[in-house]
């Protein structure tokens, strides 16, 4: 919803904050913006090039290089980084487990329209907790192809994505077997998803997640209010 400057600014500093009270280590955050850098340059590059205006900064031929496209190119790639950082900074301090049941019981009014909403957290919750599990047996593959001879990093992209398919099928083989014995077993000890069943962790709202809440509240209103302010136009 962030639009203007001003906006951009207030959640740039709000994730400032959020960061710093979650004490996250900055060389984490860098580490997870890594592999979106390529992604993020390449958006600049079309807005900077693509974005037309008024004001011409620069101009050869057909390459048009305007203030509004400038600008365009700079806050996009910030949009980018702060909605990655926030997606960690959600994902760091909250465990999967917290994460499915609070979303659970926030759609839990949604079960009176017989929408599965047990089985699509526990499909969450089963999807975060073998993210770790895939990276870990992505390493192993390519260590063992490596070990054959396999090269993936030399050449150019083209080369570079060529050397990676042989990687897929493995994977998606493990993946599957990982699945099927994950189905059998959940089968075999009696599971029929959430009708009946208990928790051994009760959540329950208290002061700070009413101070979270209005927090919340209070940040869209700002952003609302911050948004109508143009970019180009400051």
């Amino acid at each position: 919803m962030a639009k203007g400057v001003f906006g951009y600014v207030f959640m740039l500093f709000v994730l400032l904050t959020c960061l710093t009270l979650s004490q996250i280590k900055p060389k984490a955050v860098i580490k997870g913006l890594r592999p979106i850098f390529i992604i993020i340059i390449f958006t600049m590059i079309l807005n900077i090039f693509f974005v037309r205006g008024n004001t011409i900064l620069f101009e050869y031929h057909f390459i048009i290089v305007t203030r509004e496209g400038l600008f365009t190119a700079v806050f996009m790639a910030l949009r980018l980084m702060m909605l990655i950082i926030g997606t960690f900074l959600l994902t760091y301090t909250t465990s999967p487990i917290a994460l499915t049941d609070g979303l659970e019981i926030l759609l839990g009014p949604l079960k009176k329209v017989k929408l599965p909403i047990h089985e699509l957290a526990m499909m969450m919750s089963i999807a975060l907790r073998f993210i770790p599990t895939l990276i870990e047996e992505t390493d192993k593959t390519m260590s063992a192809q490596k070990s054959r001879g396999a090269d993936f990093e030399s050449g150019g992209p083209i080369k570079r994505a060529k050397a990676i398919l042989p990687l897929i099928i493995p994977l998606f083989i493990s993946a599957f077997r990982r699945a099927d014995e994950l189905a059998i077993a959940m089968e075999s000890r009696c599971y029929h998803g959430g009708e009946g069943r208990t928790r051994m962790k009760v959540l329950k709202s208290t002061a700070s997640d009413y101070i979270a809440l209005l927090c919340g509240v209070v940040l869209i209103i700002t952003i609302v209010l911050l948004r109508d302010v143009e970019l180009w136009t400051l």
